[in-house]
């Protein structure tokens, strides 16, 4: 008989939602932004930290 191995990796999602409402809060974003930064989080930190560089 063989045994079935069940993996859950659950840790690593919970440092990306974490992450993603650090985010929303640190930049400020609306609602929809936010959700639109569920998707276009790079381009997001991108613009704040580069306006922040000089």
């Amino acid at each position: 008989m063989e045994k079935i191995r069940i993996d859950q990796h659950s840790f690593m999602g919970i440092v990306w939602f974490g992450a993603w409402l650090f985010t929303i809060g640190f930049l400020h974003l609306t609602f929809w932004r936010g959700v639109l930064a569920i998707v276009l989080w790079p381009y997001y930190l991108g613009v704040t930290f580069r306006s922040l560089l000089h």
